[in-house]
């Protein structure tokens, strides 16, 4: 799926070709492009099937999944009060960490006592996987988790480890991984883009660059909505006429075509152009995708559209929008959290208050879509990954807050060929670093890419005379969490 830069310095440069001669040399060949675009939509309907584009684009084996639903969990929720219990904790609480292991230097510094979870845990489901009081409604879920347990990140700081979460690189201005699919896979929708963010209230750490396309062209970049109203601003035309609107699309595209003509096919112009003729057809696909007053109201209760706390209708809203869009063909859609006191998951203090405000917010609505898309049988072809950037520390910071724990942390994937009831990885005794199965986040999109079909080491894209890819030249498959 390699695929070389498509504006590559040119030696010599011909006279541009007008658009009456291009349409004149290429006229017979709009039948075979016609043709191969509806092969690319029918990707893997057999074996022989190459998938979408004329570049290598495509997946590489057949998918388990052909849709993701990311659920991120902004600031980082702690391991040790969610879904890796430690007994030690109990036991040590309130003895000094450094005298029972090696502490490593933290975000803040501000190290305090051993500190015990607030909250019980208990086995739940046929697999009998431990989850805290906190998440009451996902415990429900539990036999559909492969809890990875051993995840570990490159960084302690917010924005470097969203960036790294979101792109494979701590550094600003790589490729989202939801723009990767998107470039890699396109859409199975064609009024809708095929990237889109749900905003609940809160942009990562990091900005609207974890959601960007980088170096790939610029249509791939996600699209970010509200979970409210129409979505996005100025979905309703204001011309008299769709004909009127119409016609001022048509002239735009015939302005930049001149430009187009004139210096040579870029980027931003031919994205420009794409992004113009996709808002066009998402004037009506929009609204209806956002209606979710159309929804039963058994169903809007069950996700907590009718909750006295707003963050968890918030988040409801979000959740079902997200079935709705992936019911539609949207390839990829990110989840960020409500609004919730503005802490987000990052208790550095107030850690029961914060933790159980931000669970209360989530935990009912992502239990809700889990049934939701299993009784619908969406379940098996749509990978939903919940996690933050990082965990938090055993030991607390002051005296009730824990900091930036980057050594060992918790996520869970489900659906979307994921062998459910799973546990996979461990931390020590602890909570506090990953000693078993240790898994990076490289491993983490090796691992979505593979259940898409596709194969990370072969999913590039030719930039500054390297071929670039979301794993860069790191990544496992973690097959045992494989079903």
């Amino acid at each position: 799926m390699t695929t070389q830069n498509p504006y590559p310095c040119q030696r010599f440069r011909s006279l541009p070709t007008t658009r009456r001669e291009m349409l004149t040399k290429c006229v017979s060949g709009f039948g075979a492009l016609a043709l191969a675009g509806l092969r690319a939509d029918r990707a893997f309907a057999g074996d022989s099937a190459t998938g979408p584009g004329a570049a290598g684009h495509g997946a590489h084996h057949r998918p388990r999944a052909k849709n993701i639903i990311f659920l991120y969990m902004d600031g980082g929720p702690s391991q040790v009060d969610t879904f890796d219990p430690k007994p030690m904790l109990d036991k040590y609480n309130g003895k000094n960490p450094s005298e029972l292991f090696n502490v490593e230097p933290t975000q803040f510094n501000n190290n305090g006592s051993v500190l015990a979870s607030p909250w019980k845990f208990q086995q739940y489901g046929a697999s009998g996987i431990p989850v805290s009081d906190l998440f009451p409604h996902v415990a429900q879920c539990v036999d559909e988790l492969a809890v990875v347990r051993s995840m570990t990140s490159g960084f302690p700081e917010h924005t470097f480890a969203n960036y790294f979460l979101h792109t494979g690189s701590g550094l600003q201005g790589r490729p989202s991984m939801g723009a990767w699919v998107n470039y890699g896979l396109g859409s199975e929708c064609q009024n809708l883009p095929g990237f889109v963010v749900l905003n609940g209230g809160l942009i990562p750490p990091g900005g609207l660059d974890c959601f960007g396309s980088g170096f790939l062209p610029a249509s791939y970049q996600g699209s970010v909505f509200k979970p409210s109203g129409t979505g996005v601003a100025n979905i309703t035309p204001t011309e008299s006429s769709l004909k009127h609107q119409r016609d001022k699309l048509n002239l735009i595209n015939q302005l930049d075509g001149l430009a187009t003509g004139q210096f040579g096919e870029h980027d931003s112009l031919e994205s420009a152009i794409k992004n113009y003729e996709l808002a066009y057809a998402m004037q009506m696909a929009v609204p209806e995708v956002m209606s979710v007053e159309n929804e039963p109201d058994y169903l809007r209760r069950a996700y907590g559209l009718e909750s006295k706390y707003e963050p968890t209708r918030i988040y409801a809203s979000q959740c079902l929008i997200a079935r709705r869009m992936i019911e539609r063909g949207i390839r990829f859609v990110e989840l960020t959290c409500p609004k919730v006191g503005g802490d987000r998951w990052d208790q550095h203090n107030g850690l029961k208050s914060g933790h159980e405000n931000n669970a209360l917010a989530v935990d009912q609505p992502i239990a809700a879509l889990l049934k939701d898309l299993r009784e619908r049988g969406l379940l098996d072809e749509t990978l939903v990954v919940w996690s933050g950037e990082f965990g938090r520390t055993p030991f607390a910071q002051g005296k009730n807050g824990r900091d930036h724990n980057q050594y060992g942390f918790t996520i869970w994937l489900a659906g979307g060929g994921v062998k459910p009831g799973t546990i996979y990885g461990a931390t020590d005794e602890w909570g506090y670093k990953a000693v078993k199965n240790r898994a990076e986040i490289h491993d983490l999109h090796a691992t979505m890419l593979h259940l898409l079909g596709v194969e990370h080491t072969q999913s590039t894209f030719r930039f500054s005379g390297r071929d670039m890819r979301l794993t860069d030249v790191h990544g496992h498959v973690m097959h045992d969490i494989i079903g």
